[in-house]
């Protein structure tokens, strides 16, 4: 559990400013173009986290950070292709870069607004595909109200020249993945479409790390639920429990299962912006995707009948309750009878005046009070 724990921690790393002489809130800076918003509101980073120019695989490195117009002009002119990374951009920041790099405006909407489920677009000059990254939220006990995991957006834009990465939320940070591609240049050589399978690739890993780690919740309650001496858990407690996991796996489920469409495209169909070597890496993430989403599937299903055997027995608990209780009503009704027919007014009562009345009809009640409790104990109602 712990080695899964540490394959989940990630660390969101700062993101660099650019230079405001080369990137201008408003206007045009001379000789770079259109102008990009690279500034939400004074003293807050850029949403631009990363922009550099590979050639063969290599890093192109500069004395200055390069804006997305001076690394487009570069690429083109001395080959290579384009890496932008940018998190959670605005409109006003995405539209220059879009009118640049030529994306479609549907594209760029889908983009900017986020909360888009899994899906992969053909356009003329560009391929724009999303994924939901899932993060397991650490807790030490879960609860009615436990957060289990947390979903992001990783919107990826793949052309000729350009790769182009729109993150969403507080996890799923690509910079750890750049720096392994970095270290790879025979990989990175291939193009942007080695890009978007190292990112599709390392999306998919974390499903299966996340899958583990849900696995180990759905046991704790499965043990919970099914473990001989529970019958001092309070049951309102484990239904809310177990349909608080229940949501989460459906959230879970909602990421994984509509990418097993387009990973089954970018495997399957000759593409003109995929590499046909990078192509045949998409069947092996393709593969993971259905893998994940037939334990997700799983999970739901083993959640189902977890809810309904833990209704079922408390429906068996309360009606062993109420056994008890008419049980004891009957053995109780038995004195309240004698002491309701002697607690009458009349004159002439069965052995009212005899010295040992009392004690015989407190004898004869007691008998068949223990009666009862002997009979409907071997009965099972007591």
């Amino acid at each position: 559990m712990s080695m899964i724990r540490d394959l989940r921690a990630a660390v969101r790393p700062a993101r660099p400013v650019l230079r405001k002489s080369a990137l201008h809130l408003t206007g045009t800076a001379a000789g770079t173009g259109p102008a990009y918003d690279t500034t939400r509101d004074p003293g807050t980073p850029s949403a631009v986290v990363d922009c550099a120019v590979y050639r063969d695989g290599v890093r192109v490195r500069t004395d200055l950070p390069l804006t997305p117009h001076e690394a487009l002009r570069a690429a083109r002119r001395d080959g290579g292709f384009v890496w932008i990374g940018l998190h959670e951009p605005t409109e006003a920041e995405f539209s220059g870069i879009a009118g640049e790099f030529g994306l479609h405006p549907l594209a760029v909407e889908d983009a900017v607004q986020a909360h888009q489920r899994p899906k992969l677009e053909r356009y003329d000059d560009s391929l724009f595909t999303v994924f939901k990254t899932i993060h397991y939220v650490e807790h030490a006990e879960l609860t009615a109200t436990s957060e289990v995991v947390e979903t992001g957006e990783v919107m990826c834009f793949t052309g000729r020249e350009f790769f182009i990465t729109v993150r969403h939320g507080g996890h799923g940070s690509l910079r750890a993945l750049r720096h392994r591609l970095e270290d790879d240049p025979e990989r990175l050589a291939k193009g942007p479409s080695a890009v978007l399978h190292a990112i599709a690739d390392h999306v998919v890993d974390g499903y299966i790390a996340v899958a583990y780690a849900v696995q180990d919740d759905i046991d704790e309650v499965e043990t919970e639920v099914f473990s001989p001496g529970r019958r001092g858990v309070s049951r309102g407690v484990d239904s809310a429990r177990i349909y608080q996991l229940k949501r989460e796996v459906l959230e879970f489920k909602r990421a994984v299962s509509p990418l097993a469409r387009p990973m089954q495209l970018l495997s399957e169909r000759p593409m003109r912006l995929i590499d046909p070597e990078i192509q045949k890496y998409f069947r092996d993430v393709a593969d993971h995707v259905v893998r994940v989403q037939e334990q997700v599937i799983g999970f739901d299903e083993l959640l189902n009948s977890i809810l309904q055997a833990n209704l079922a027995q408390a429906s068996v608990a309360q009606n062993e309750d109420m056994r008890k209780i008419t049980a004891w009503a009957a053995i109780i009704a038995v004195p309240t009878m004698v002491c309701g027919v002697y607690g009458m007014n009349f004159k002439y009562m069965p052995e009212l005046h005899w010295r040992y009345g009392y004690p015989l009809i407190m004898g004869i009640t007691g008998v068949i009070c223990i009666g009862i409790h002997r009979t409907l104990k071997r009965n099972g109602w007591l």
